[in-house]
Formats: C-alpha cells, sequence, structure tokens
C-alpha cells in the first residue's frame, strides 16, 4: 500500500499528515494481530490501582529533586503502589514521547504543558480527565484560569487533557548591586531595560549588560520582546486568520532586540539554552536575564536575595505591560496506560495542598491548587508574588499563543530556532524571518479551522 505525504508550501511535513500516517500504521498493525500496546488509540485499563507504574518528568534535571521527593511521599502514604521516576530533559520531552505513541512505550503518566498537549491529544494519547478531577479532593481547587488554559490548549474539544501543576510567568532578573553602582534605575520600562544594557558593559572586563538566548527556547522570548515593545496585544488580526508577528512594528522591535547580540551580550549567547544561559547569569557579570519564575532559587543560591531581584516584564507605549502566554504546566494521563486509577491517584497526590506547594515552591512557580497559592512562602518569595500580582491586578495584557494548534510547538521550536541564529548573527533579516514564521502559522491556523469544520 503507498501512503502519500502532503507537505506545506514552506517545505515542511504537515502534522495532521503525520498524525494520518500514524493512524494508518496503528490499524496495519492491528490488523497483523499486534493489539498496537501503548501506541495512540490504545484504550489501556483501569488495573488494580495498586502495582508499579511509571513517570516521565518533562524538565528532567532541573526537577528531578523535587519530584522524586513527591513521589517518596506518595509512596508512603500508599505502599501498595510504586512509582518509577524518568527524567527527560525538556529540549528531548516531545520528541520521546512522539516516538513512543507512534511505536509503544508510553509512560503511565508525564509531565504535559500547553505547549505541546494538543500535538499529543491530536494524537489520541491523552485519557480526558474532566470527570476524574470532579470526583476527586482536586474539585473546586484548582485555579479557573489554568484550568481554562489547559482545556484551550488541548485542540478545540473543550475537554481537560492535563491537571495543571503551576504557572511560570515570564521574569527581568537584574543585578541591584550593578545598577546602583552604575547609578541607574530599575529596570521597569523598555527604554530603561536598553540604557541599562549599554551601560552595563564593559567587554574589555568580560562585563555585559544581557544575556540573549539564542539556542533552544529561544523564540518564546524573542516573542515577548517583540509584542512587549510593540504594544500588540494579540497574537491574530481581527479576522482570527492572520497572525500578527510580522506586523511591521514587530518586526522593528525584533531589530532592536536582535541588535543586542554581541554588542552587550557574550557571544556564546548563540547556542544557549536556559541551563546554560541561567549558568552563565549566575557566574555574576551580566545585568539582566529574561527567564521564568523557574530560575530563582539558582539565582538565590548564587547571589543570596540581596543582590538580585525579579519583577515582571518592562512597561511599552503608553505604559503597558504586554507579555505573551507562558505555558501552564501539568500532568497528564496516558490513555495507553494498564493502571489507570494507580495513576490518577499518583496525578491527585501530587496536585494535592501540600505537595503542589512544596514542588512550587522548589520550582519558584505560582501553584495550581488554589489553597497551596495561600501558602506564607510566595510572599517571602518576591518575583513570585510580583508576578501573581501583574497577572491579577490589570495591570498586564496576555497575548495568548496558539498552544491549541498541533504544528505550534514545531513551529515556535525546531522550524525557527535556527532562522533566529541567522538573524541574531544578521545572516536573514528580522521581516524574513517573521514573514516565514507567519506563513507558517497562518497556514496551520487555517488547517485547524477546517479540520473543526
Amino acid at each position: 500500500m503507498k501512503i502519500s505525504i502532503r507537505t506545506s508550501s514552506t517545505g515542511r511535513r504537515r502534522f495532521p499528515a503525520a498524525v494520518a500516517l500514524g493512524a494508518v500504521l496503528a490499524l496495519t498493525a492491528t490488523a497483523c494481530g499486534d493489539d498496537g500496546s501503548g501506541a495512540g488509540g490504545d484504550k489501556g485499563a483501569e488495573g488494580s490501582g495498586t502495582g508499579k507504574i511509571v513517570f516521565w518528568d518533562n524538565n528532567g534535571g532541573v526537577r528531578t529533586d523535587i519530584w522524586k521527593e513527591v513521589i517518596a511521599d506518595f509512596e508512603k502514604a500508599n505502599p501498595d503502589i510504586d512509582v518509577e521516576y524518568v527524567g527527560i530533559a525538556s529540549t528531548e520531552y516531545q520528541s520521546k514521547v512522539d516516538t513512543a505513541i507512534q511505536g509503544g512505550g508510553l509512560p503511565d503518566v508525564g509531565g504535559v504543558g500547553a505547549a505541546m498537549l494538543a500535538g499529543f491529544a491530536a494524537q489520541d494519547a491523552l485519557e480526558p480527565l474532566d470527570y476524574r478531577v470532579t470526583g476527586s479532593s482536586l474539585n473546586g481547587k484548582l485555579n479557573e484560569d489554568m484550568l481554562e488554559s489547559m482545556k484551550a490548549a488541548g485542540g478545540g474539544d473543550g475537554k481537560l487533557y492535563s491537571v495543571p501543576t503551576s504557572a511560570n510567568n515570564g521574569v527581568l532578573y537584574y543585578r541591584t548591586d550593578l545598577f546602583e553602582k552604575a547609578g541607574l534605575d530599575a529596570p521597569t520600562t523598555w527604554d530603561a531595560f536598553f540604557e541599562a544594557a549599554q551601560k552595563l558593559t564593559d567587554k574589555g572586563k568580560n562585563q555585559f549588560g544581557y544575556t540573549i538566548r539564542g539556542g533552544a527556547g529561544s523564540i518564546a522570548q524573542a516573542l515577548d520582546a517583540m509584542y512587549g515593545q510593540s504594544g500588540i496585544t494579540s497574537f491574530w488580526d481581527s479576522s482570527g486568520e492572520k497572525t500578527t508577528v510580522n506586523d511591521p512594528r514587530n518586526v522593528e522591535a525584533l531589530e532592536k532586540y536582535a541588535a543586542l547580540y554581541k554588542k552587550v551580550t557574550p557571544a556564546a549567547d548563540l547556542n544557549n539554552d536556559f541551563t546554560k544561559m541561567v549558568a552563565q547569569w549566575d557566574s555574576g557579570t551580566i545585568g539582566m536575564l529574561n527567564h521564568n519564575l523557574g530560575s530563582y532559587q539558582d539565582h538565590v543560591k548564587a547571589f543570596g536575595t540581596d543582590r538580585f531581584r525579579g519583577i515582571p516584564q518592562p512597561t511599552g507605549p503608553g505604559g503597558k505591560r504586554v507579555q505573551v502566554s507562558n505555558p501552564v504546566d501539568g500532568l497528564g494521563l496516558f490513555k495507553s496506560s494498564k493502571n489507570k486509577e494507580a495513576a490518577w491517584k499518583f496525578i491527585e497526590f501530587a496536585v494535592s495542598h501540600e505537595e503542589n506547594s512544596k514542588f512550587n515552591e522548589s520550582a519558584g512557580q505560582v501553584p495550581a491548587n488554589t489553597e497551596a497559592a495561600k501558602d506564607a512562602w510566595i510572599s517571602k518569595a518576591e518575583p513570585t508574588k510580583l508576578a501573581a500580582e501583574a497577572l491579577s491586578d490589570g495591570s498586564t495584557t496576555i497575548v495568548q499563543l496558539p498552544y491549541y494548534l498541533p504544528d505550534w510547538n514545531s513551529i515556535s521550536k525546531a522550524e525557527n530556532e535556527p532562522n533566529f541564529q541567522k538573524v541574531l548573527l544578521g545572516k536573514m533579516s528580522a521581516k524574513k524571518f517573521l514573514d516565514q514564521m507567519a506563513e507558517q502559522l497562518n497556514e496551520a491556523q487555517a488547517e485547524w479551522k477546517q479540520q473543526r469544520g
């Protein structure tokens, strides 16, 4: 049997076609006597509620220690269930899950953030969790905005495929001691940010005003800088069919932001993912860093709490603060699990008040459990407190990224990160980069709308 794969005008393989191919292969395998265990579409089983389950951490290494604490607490409370922990680096997680969906070997539970949720749900790999939440101790105790974000990211059917654990807001970290020495005010506006980046740079002394993310994860940070400067408040135009990423105001903003590279940043930034970028900033010679709440504890270890601050993103035109949405993280139950009852017990336990608070205090993120969000540590962790206030006091407009698009994760990562590096190097214009990205997004949006009828 011949199977044709349709490609887009930009030459990349379209996700829906890949999903269709996977479905054909799964049906073929079933016809040959293979039950398709572990592949997308496998219904799994409730199981006995005891025995062993496997958990894949989508931020292995960074969150390994705290997850092992949560697992130890769970196994103590549930001695008849053993949890096998598998830590997977965030940069490798999606590809490993996609491979397991098609070839088998999925875990029972896995970290499933909003950014990758639609792709997994489109392959029928995740169990809908609405009724499990409703019938559990979590009912009425989860942040409604995070729940809605997860439902919206699931692909458009309104179902909950991942229980939110945390929100990870974007933060501008800056060295208060270096700013004070240079006579600079806090970088609360984009104008102040660019001024500080220039003034804090002394290449001869290996001192830089800023560290820019040029490696894995660079696109989200670039989008945040673009929309923050331009003040554009929607990812799509009024028709809902054309993206605003290549609006002339965003092009101008990206030109200004990308021009920082090597002028006020280290040359090594070209290949830095978040771990290298954070480690570089913590070395002590760089003035500012854009990351999220998740790295707060790393900075505390490096500087204590009196040599840096983490504040909401700078304000732009008219004093408005515009940020792109940061994906909500969560836990998903894979449909192929043969022990869903035990797997759900683990999810319910991990997002309970005490455990969700413990996890998010370690991660420096905003808890999804509303009781955990009232705990005392929140007010002591200034970046988390300020982020929570900025999101709730009306001072910030969030540009909602299209996590619901099955193609979003590939467009915003593998397909455009190399091109962003070309922009930093001056080998591609910001306009060409954003025009190409816009073409991919518009096509993905059209396909998504067509599939929904």
